[in-house]
């Protein structure tokens, strides 16, 4: 029994998965091997993450795109157009897969024309998959260097605070001490002076 729910569950996920790589991102329009997903103002991170297996032209024109996940098309072997045209393409560490899919890709089947960067603004205008590999990496090396510029600074702030607080925690503590003597200087003084008191008037006592 627990043999056939396990095949039966098998089976059941086996025709789910088929089904869903089939099926039509809801923010797309699908027809005849078609899907249109232009103009939807599609970002890179609401991009749909599959699309069906059987799509023989994908349009992904005019939205906002500045890259593509990694594997994003690798799985459409029976495409025979795309259209990226109209996207903020980013020409940095992000583009690398975009500009090798591109050049992967037969030139009487797909145009590279209006794939263009966006940015950075040394490469604006420049087309993906004419972009060198030494170019792209330069970029990742600038956009590392800034990051790590940016944590340096961070790491220095941080050691800064902490330095400013243990100031203030030893200068706290040394006042505290202080306060701490002077009160029991008064103390030990208040307790003097009421002892000599008594004895004075012990002795004004006697004298009576």
């Amino acid at each position: 029994m627990e043999g056939l729910w396990l095949l039966t569950l098998l089976f059941t996920g086996g025709r789910a998965s088929s089904s869903s790589s089939s099926s039509c991102p809801v923010e797309c329009v699908c027809y005849d091997g078609v899907v249109d997903c232009s103009s939807r103002s599609l970002t890179t991170s609401s991009l749909p993450q599959t699309f069906p297996s059987a799509t023989t032209d994908l349009r992904l024109h005019n939205n906002h795109l500045t890259s593509l996940p990694y594997g994003t098309l690798d799985h459409l072997t029976t495409l025979h157009s795309v259209s990226l045209h109209g996207n903020p393409w980013a020409c940095d560490c992000g583009i690398l897969y975009l500009r090798a899919w591109l050049l992967r890709q037969p030139a009487s089947i797909f145009s590279h024309s209006g794939i263009t960067c966006s940015s950075p603004p040394n490469m604006r205008g420049r087309l993906v998959a004419h972009l060198s590999e030494e170019e792209v990496l330069d970029s990742c090396h600038y956009w590392y260097c800034d990051l790590a510029l940016a944590s340096q600074v961070c790491l220095f702030v941080f050691v800064l605070v902490q330095v400013v607080l243990l100031v203030a925690l030893v200068v706290f503590m040394r006042r505290f001490e202080d306060l701490s003597k002077e009160a029991k200087r008064t103390t030990e003084e208040s307790l003097t002076a009421d002892e000599s008191q008594r004895e004075f008037l012990s002795m004004k006592d006697m004298n009576i």
